[in-house]
């Protein structure tokens, strides 16, 4: 299994709207292939701060068969504006 950390900094006064887009990006990764569970979670000290935590079945599961999925250009349209700065996002895997 593999878990993808995704931090992510959402332009401050967009919190809620993003809160909305995301309950249905959601149902989008949910439906992918090798998808096993997801949360997101809000930063208590940093009001615009959220984690996101996806568990994989494989690394390939999340960055190619996510990630050049059709569905990932919905995924895209409904949250990246969202973020600023963009999102550096990896990978682990438990020892």
């Amino acid at each position: 299994m593999i878990l993808e950390v995704a931090p992510l900094v959402v332009i401050k006064g967009k919190e809620r709207e993003f809160e909305v887009s995301f309950k249905k990006a959601q149902k989008i990764i949910i439906s992918m292939p090798g998808y096993i569970s997801h949360q997101l979670q809000k930063c208590i000290e940093i009001e615009n701060k959220y984690i996101l935590l996806v568990n994989w079945e494989t690394l390939e599961h999340h960055t190619i068969g996510f990630r050049e999925s059709e569905e990932y250009k919905e995924w895209k349209e409904l949250l990246h504006h969202f973020y600023s700065p963009f999102p550096i996002v990896e990978h682990y895997e438990e020892l």
